[in-house]
Parts: C-alpha cells; sequence; structure tokens
C-alpha cells in the first residue's frame, strides 16, 4: 500500500522505515532538506513539497501526518485540503488535542475528506518493537488502512485498535500519557528514597534488575529506568527540568471537567513544572513563614 509521510524526523522516519520493511512504498516531505536526504537512505522516497507528495500518490490519497501539534496540524491541512480529492485521507499521527480533532474532521468532510485521528505511542523504540496505536475514525475508511496499521504495530493482531469515531483516538492517547505522568513520577521518588537512604548503598541498577522479573511493578519503563541507572548511575550531565508536551495539562482539565479525581496525575504534573523553577519564590516564602511563626533557622543563600 503507498502512503505519503509529512514530517521526517526521527518518529515519522522511524515508521516510514517499518513500513518500507513491510513492503510499502512511502512517499515522505520533510521542509528540512537534510531530513529528506537521510530517508532516502531508509527506503523512502522523499519529495521537495506537500505539492509533489500529493501528485505522487494515486486517489484515493492516505497521507500521514507526522508534525507538532496545533498551528502547525492546521497550517498542513490548510495547504493540502486545496490539492487533494474526495475521499483522500488525512491522518493524523501526533498528539492533537482531540478537540481540534473533531473540528478538523468536520471540516474535512464538508469537502468529502477523511480524517483519522491516529494516537501513536513507542517513541524511539518502535522501528524495532512496533508501535501502539489507537485509532479514531469512520470504520470503514479505518479497514481501509488496516495493512498500514498491521505493518507499524507489534504484530498484526496486537498493540492497535479502532477505538471508536474521529476524536477518540487523540483521546485515548491524551489519558494514556496523563497515566504515564504517575507512572513515571511514582518510579521517580521510588529510586530517590532508595538512593537517599546512603547507609545501605544501594546499587539502584540491581534493584531495577530484581523489580524487571517476577514483579508487580515490572514494566517497559522500569526496562527504561535500568537501562538509563546501568550507564549512568549517578544520573551525570542531566539537569533536574522535566518538560511536557501538553497531554498531561489536557488530562487534568478533562478529568475535572467530568468531576473525575485524578490526584496523581495532576500531582506528577505539578511536579514537571515545580522542576523547572530553580529559584522558588515559594519555597523561600514557606522557609520565611516557619521562621516567624516557629523561630525556625532560615539557610541563607
Amino acid at each position: 500500500m503507498d502512503l505519503g509521510m509529512i514530517g521526517l524526523g526521527r518518529m515519522g522516519a522511524n515508521m516510514s522505515e517499518r513500513l518500507v520493511r513491510n513492503g510499502h512504498r512511502v512517499v515522505g516531505f520533510d521542509p528540512n532538506a537534510e531530513a529528506r536526504a537521510a530517508a532516502a537512505g531508509q527506503g523512502i522516497e522523499p519529495v521537495p513539497s506537500l505539492e509533489a507528495l500529493v501528485g505522487s500518490l494515486s486517489s484515493p490519497r492516505a497521507l500521514w501526518m507526522m508534525v507538532p501539534a496545533g498551528d502547525v496540524v492546521d497550517a498542513t491541512i490548510a495547504e493540502l485540503r486545496e490539492r487533494l480529492d474526495r475521499d483522500d485521507v488525512l491522518i493524523d499521527g501526533g498528539n492533537s488535542y482531540y478537540q481540534d480533532t473533531l473540528r478538523r474532521s468536520e471540516q474535512l468532510a464538508e469537502q468529502g475528506l477523511h480524517y483519522v485521528d491516529c494516537g501513536t505511542s513507542g517513541g524511539v523504540w518502535g522501528l524495532r518493537e512496533g508501535y501502539s496505536l489507537m485509532i479514531g475514525g469512520e470504520e470503514a475508511v479505518v479497514e481501509r488502512l488496516r495493512p498500514i496499521f498491521e505493518a507499524l504495530a507489534p504484530a498484526a493482531d496486537q498493540g492497535w485498535g479502532h477505538v471508536g469515531a474521529s476524536g477518540t483516538g487523540h483521546f485515548v492517547k491524551m489519558i494514556h500519557n496523563g497515566i504515564e505522568y504517575g507512572l513515571m513520577q511514582a518510579y521517580a521518588e521510588g529510586f530517590a528514597i532508595l538512593q537517599h537512604k546512603t547507609e545501605f548503598a544501594l546499587d539502584l541498577h540491581q534493584v531495577a534488575e530484581v523489580w524487571r522479573s517476577g514483579s508487580v511493578v515490572r514494566s517497559w519503563l522500569l526496562d527504561l529506568t535500568a537501562r538509563t541507572l546501568e550507564t549512568n548511575p549517578r544520573l551525570d550531565g542531566i539537569a533536574p527540568y522535566v518538560s511536557d508536551s501538553g497531554e498531561g495539562r489536557w488530562t487534568v482539565a478533562e478529568a475535572i471537567d467530568l468531576d473525575v479525581s485524578a490526584p496523581v496525575i495532576t500531582l506528577a504534573l505539578l511536579e514537571r513544572l515545580r522542576s523547572r523553577d530553580d529559584d522558588s519564590f515559594a519555597d523561600k516564602l514557606l522557609a520565611a513563614m516557619r521562621n516567624q511563626f516557629g523561630g525556625h533557622a532560615i539557610k541563607k543563600s
């Protein structure tokens, strides 16, 4: 099956390469000429423009966008829609906000175009291990794209699914990422406690390896933690700054809108925000208050 890939960053290029390895033809576009050149070495057919990309595929076309969520998605759609034909399919494999997906789907439907949202998990390991795909859209259109999803997933019958109508794929991926925040935070806190018990001189990599087999807390995140602690046990060169790409915030907002208590995910998000404040006014004020009411000593900077 032919596919047009828009966005040949690491994720898009790896997904394209996995498709090529499974016998699919992938034509790719990226505004970065170096990314296009690198893709050519992975069996992908690079083209210099979106117009050339559309022209290289026969109708009904399938085009997969791996671009950053937000305005870039809208700009890409705006440039594509005037060049696409009725019954063509646009797939958004990024982390778009599901409400934006609903809006885009309705707009494209007016033109006879199909919009499929595919929440994609697997990161840099997806090329080798396969991707987890959470897919929203019309059932018949998703079925048409089945060969693509089966090739990207860990197995034809594992790791992917049509979860519902338009918007559901990105909604499920949003919650997936919210859960990920909580899991990562729990591992980080647990290993921090182990690391601070200095009189035991624990080997954190050894602990992680013990937990990886048979333990109820074993997981892929723990596998990656063990890998990190093996190669860099003191985490040298890593700043205590944790970014977020938006999905945790959206998950917390959705929980509030639905009157669902989600304290673990919420606190994990807040801890990420806290990691970015290297001169915390709040912490200084807490120390000052303790001094005011109890005479507790203030540590000077």
